[in-house]
């Protein structure tokens, strides 16, 4: 984790294209995910809280803390805000904060202040929270329509109001299509939520229009009601590269294709990704499994040297999670980046989504139970496992080093890449 800690501070030296983020919590997805899709191009500049300032699983953060530090930013940037993290403390707490609607408003108003102050735009989300784990729902629905109103009135240049993980039977669907009835044009209403941070970046970032066509392994399965968002897959295809800044065309000569692995023989899909990386520019959601990039699919992906050659690869999460974070690096990527940026963050997710989540987690999950995940056990195990894993290999080679478990659970690790020096 040193060098991309050095490498969040450093590019806080540029200011070409600097943005500010105020992300959803400590985790990496949320955290440093967003701000490396930030850093893409050659004088990015994006400035991000420390993970200490932001709230994990069992501790919010603090809303005085983050609006201290938000006014202590340079003042000529765009924001891009989690707006639950100021409200409650982070989408944990989100669900379960004491606060009522009028404190937790309260808590936000120093983003009015600092849009006044600044003449910045501000591009923000806030989520309807997943059941059973709400605790006050019409807590958070009074505190969206306010966002709403606020949008209404200017505050926010966008507003996205997404929902959390929307099992059979969550009311946060509908919760949705109402709100969407009088939602004013800059408000952008959609499942989601771990991504939305990576997705408002590419429109800050990259503004420029593009099209994207979306390819599916199985296009009769990408017609099914998704369990995680209680719309079809294609459906959320086409919420996510919207709100990410695409127009999904049928071109056959897009901007961007999007391929989208959702199951049948990954031997053709990878073969079929690879006459699309002839034509032009892929990315790919591996949205199969959640949680889990299909191995099968990565190893030819692999074997015909291809995964160098993406615009952006997720694998790591929901399928919402998958298509929103690849959308957005892609749409950065579409703008210009630094080319060694885009190799380590390709490698990056490759590692994260695909080694970590097919291999090393249910490796570390065998050595270490669950429940002592945050113990020095389980970290010993963990670079144990890092150890026998092999190089990634993207254009360049990189090894794997610094690897904690910042929440003490294995969903999600963080890690450092260090690219191997060729004698």
């Amino acid at each position: 984790m040193l060098r991309a800690a050095l490498f969040l501070c450093l590019v806080l030296l540029g200011s070409a294209q600097a943005q500010t983020l105020l992300p959803l919590d400590s985790r990496p997805a949320t955290r440093v995910l967003p701000a490396l899709i930030a850093g893409l191009p050659e004088s990015a500049a994006p400035s991000v809280p420390p993970a200490t300032l932001l709230g994990n699983a069992k501790t919010g953060a603090d809303p005085q803390a983050l609006s201290a530090w938000l006014a202590a930013q340079p003042a000529d940037r765009p924001l891009i805000v989690s707006l639950d993290a100021l409200a409650y403390g982070g989408l944990v707490q989100s669900r379960n904060s004491p606060l009522d609607a009028a404190s937790a408003v309260n808590n936000l108003q120093p983003l009015r202040d600092w849009g006044k102050r600044t003449g910045q735009p501000i591009y923000a989300f806030i989520t309807l929270p997943r059941q059973p784990d709400a605790t006050n729902r019409p807590r958070n629905l009074e505190v969206v329509r306010q966002m709403i109103a606020w949008a209404a009135e200017g505050v926010f240049r966008e507003l996205h109001v997404t929902w959390d993980d929307a099992l059979p039977g969550s009311p946060a669907p509908q919760e949705g299509a109402e709100l969407a009835k009088t939602a004013p044009e800059n408000v952008h209403i959609y499942p989601g939520a771990d991504e939305v941070l990576s997705m408002l970046v590419a429109r800050a970032v990259a503004p420029d229009a593009k099209t994207v066509r979306v390819e599916y392994s199985d296009p009769e399965a990408a017609r099914a009601v998704m369990k995680y968002e209680g719309i079809p897959l294609t459906q959320s295809a086409v919420n996510h590269a919207q709100a990410s800044g695409f127009s999904v065309s049928e071109d056959p000569k897009p901007d961007l294709t999007l391929y989208v692995f959702n199951g049948g023989d990954p031997r053709q899909a990878a073969l079929r990704i690879s006459a699309l990386l002839r034509k032009g520019q892929v990315a790919v959601a591996d949205v199969a499994q959640v949680n889990l990039g299909n191995p099968k699919l990565w190893k030819d992906m692999t074997t015909l040297q291809r995964n160098k050659n993406l615009a952006a690869l997720a694998a790591w999460g929901t399928p919402g999670n998958n298509l929103g974070t690849a959308l957005a690096h892609a749409k950065v990527f579409l703008g210009g980046v630094n080319a060694p940026r885009q190799d380590a963050l390709l490698a990056r997710e490759y590692t994260n989504d695909v080694i970590f989540s097919a291999q090393l987690r249910a490796a570390l999950r065998k050595a270490v139970p669950e429940k002592e995940m945050n113990t020095p056990a389980a970290q010993q195990a963990l670079n144990d496992l890092i150890h026998n894993t092999f190089p990634v290999q993207m254009g360049n080679t990189y090894t794997i080093a610094d690897a904690t478990l910042p929440w003490g659970r294995s969903f999600e690790w963080d890690f450092d890449l260090q690219p191997v020096t060729r004698p």
